[in-house]
């Protein structure tokens, strides 16, 4: 009897379907507000005004797949403080079809390289997940005293965000 040796399994997205990264233009505001609106409803991101995204497209990088539309988004902001220049990632969702894909992974990527570039010191993210995705690249929890003030002072403290960073 002859059996067929098991083949490895890949765990990672097909070539064919890793997403493309890029920085969001201002055409690609609805899109943004449209992936965003499900995580919003359940309260795993903050409800923004549509508006938002299209005033912020260009801080947001977004992950488009193979047929062109976006699959994946996170804004990144920039602050300047007294302990330096320093990133915020807000507004990460990947849509619900693509997720365990590596599209976060890809965002996550970009958004490390580009922090890199810009010289920030460390970027910062609130989850009200238990922020596995952020902990696989180095991401550890922080208290809200070591995050950028401003906006610090903006988070909801009723949504019991947990606050994460990762120095650059």
């Amino acid at each position: 009897m002859t059996t067929a040796a098991p083949r490895p399994v890949s765990l990672s997205p097909s070539p064919g379907r890793a997403p493309r990264v890029r920085t969001a233009g201002s055409g690609d505001a609805a899109a943004l507000a449209e992936l965003s609106r499900p995580f919003a409803r359940s309260g795993a991101l903050r409800e923004r005004p549509d508006s938002l995204y299209a005033a912020r497209a260009a801080e947001f990088l977004v992950a488009v797949g193979s047929d062109g539309g976006i699959e994946g988004c996170a804004g990144l902001r920039v602050h300047e403080g007294e302990r330096g220049r320093a990133g915020v990632l807000y507004n990460f969702c990947v849509a619900g079809h693509r997720q365990g894909c590596g599209v976060g992974g890809a965002l996550l990527r970009t958004a490390l390289a580009l922090g890199r570039a810009q010289a920030l010191g460390a970027l910062f993210t609130a989850t009200t997940g238990d922020g596995r995705l952020f902990r696989r690249y180095g991401f550890v929890p922080v208290t809200v005293r070591q995050a950028p003030p401003v906006w610090a002072e903006s988070l909801d403290p009723r949504r019991n965000a947990l606050i994460l960073s990762r120095t650059l």
